[in-house]
Parts: C-alpha cells; sequence; structure tokens
C-alpha cells in the first residue's frame, strides 16, 4: 500500500488525514500530496479552520520513508529527499489559517516536525516523541527551526543528543510542543471537536493576523530549509552514515 492523504470539508472545518501502513510514516509522494492539502485548504473560502491528523490509532507519524532514505545514491537526489518535510512546515507556516493538529501517538523525526509547524497540538498521553536522526548519523537540520519556534533551543538540544530516547507526552506539555494532553483518544477527540468547532465560528481575518505574529522572524524560512536540507543530504552520503545505513540494511 503507498498510503494515502484526504482532504474533507465540513462546517467550516477542513480536516487533512495521512495514512501508510509502516507507523504512518511519510515517502516523498504523501509529502507532495500533504502540502497541496494544506495550500488547498488554506486556500478555500469555506475552510475557517485545518485539522491536521493521522489514521489510526497507533502512531502518529514514523517520520520520512526509512526505505527512501536506503535507497539514495547522491547528494543530489539527497537533498531532494530531506526538503520533503521542508516544504510540508513551509505549507503550514504559509497556510492563512490556523493549523490545529491531533497527536494520539508517538512522533519521530519529521513527525515532530509537523506538530511543531502547527499552531496548536493537542495529544494522548500515548503521544510519546523522539528525534532519531543524530543516532542514524546526521541531524534533525530542516525541522530544526520549526521545532526551536516552539520548544526552544535547550528543549530541541535534549531531543537531538537523546537520540534513542522517547519524550513523554507530559514532557512535551511542559515544553510546549503540545498545548494540552488527553487521558484517552475519546477525551482528545472531544477536545479537538470543541476547539475547532470555536474556531471555525472565529474571524478569519483575525486568526490569519495571529497566526503571522506566531512566524515573525521566519521570512526567509525557505532559503533557510533549503540549505539544511544539503548539509542533511551531504550528511546522508558520508562514509560514517552510509555504515549505519548498511548495517541496518543487513539486519
Amino acid at each position: 500500500m503507498a498510503g494515502e492523504v484526504t482532504l474533507t470539508i465540513s462546517q467550516g472545518i477542513g480536516t487533512i488525514e495521512f495514512f501508510h501502513p509502516k507507523g504512518n510514516s511519510l515517502p516523498s509522494q504523501l509529502l507532495n500530496e500533504l502540502c497541496n492539502a494544506i495550500d488547498t485548504a488554506g486556500s478555500n473560502s469555506e475552510v475557517s479552520v485545518v485539522v491536521l491528523r493521522s489514521k489510526g490509532s497507533g502512531a502518529f507519524c514514523a517520520g520520512a520513508s526509512f526505505d527512501e532514505l536506503l535507497a539514495i545514491e547522491n547528494d543530489e537526489k539527497a537533498r531532494v529527499f530531506f526538503s520533503g518535510f521542508g516544504r510540508v512546515i513551509l505549507s503550514m507556516k504559509n497556510c492563512p489559517k490556523f493549523i490545529v493538529c491531533r497527536v494520539q501517538g508517538k512522533a519521530v523525526g519529521g513527525g515532530v516536525g509537523l506538530i511543531a509547524a502547527s499552531d496548536y497540538a493537542i495529544a494522548s498521553e500515548a503521544a510519546s516523541v523522539k528525534l532519531s536522526e543524530l543516532s542514524i548519523g546526521f541531524g534533525p537540520f530542516v525541522i530544526a527551526p520549526a521545532v526551536i519556534r516552539k520548544i526552544g533551543v535547550s528543549a530541541f538540544s535534549t531531543l537531538t543528543v537523546d537520540s534513542k530516547k522517547w519524550k513523554s507526552s507530559s514532557w512535551a506539555l511542559e515544553k510546549g510542543l503540545f498545548n494540552s494532553v488527553e487521558h484517552d483518544e475519546a477525551a482528545l477527540d472531544n477536545s479537538l471537536n470543541e476547539l475547532a468547532t470555536s474556531l471555525s465560528s472565529y474571524s478569519k481575518e483575525a486568526m490569519m493576523h495571529i497566526k503571522t505574529t506566531f512566524w515573525e522572524g521566519f521570512e526567509d524560512l525557505e532559503t533557510e530549509l533549503d540549505q539544511r536540507a544539503r548539509l542533511s543530504g551531504k550528511l546522508s552520503q558520508s562514509d560514517t552514515t552510509q555504515h549505519i545505513l548498511s548495517a541496518i540494511k543487513k539486519s
């Protein structure tokens, strides 16, 4: 199965749901579809607020496709690969509507970036987070601006250095990655529906201007993300990373 991204619109709420059988990971095709869905919802006059969610009760998002990473052959293909989540983050930043993220389970790497790039994140207690990139041989460079914007350099460094350790939903709430944490998925959905319904009745113009303030200082983000994707791509092709990837292939 290749996975899917869907957009449904009802009563002013645009719900974007993504799915992939491998832990809701996001290969390049799905990242492109996710960008298109966010852009479409942002430009649709019937949408007042966007809800971003993944399908199922398991992981929220396992990050980029590891199968694609293993198949990369050169720096340029690696740059394109690492640009995927950067394009989604840009779409989320540029979307004139608030994006509320529903996080029901674990989030790794780029999945943490999606949460950080949202305007509000509601999670369940099962939603732990991890940035595993350093343990593979590179780093979470592309998502770093969005994550640091939300939780600061200190918490970002903790996630980055402790690359094999999961951080709990309570840790993510304390650091500001999550805005609220609910006991279970039923409570999560009740809280999400209540917030989205309220936001759908608010002034679109006011929310658009408020969102602009959330991203002040990030006017050159597109250029920065491209540079970070190039760095990630170069590191992914290094002897150190290739040795780690080869060991993973054999395991």
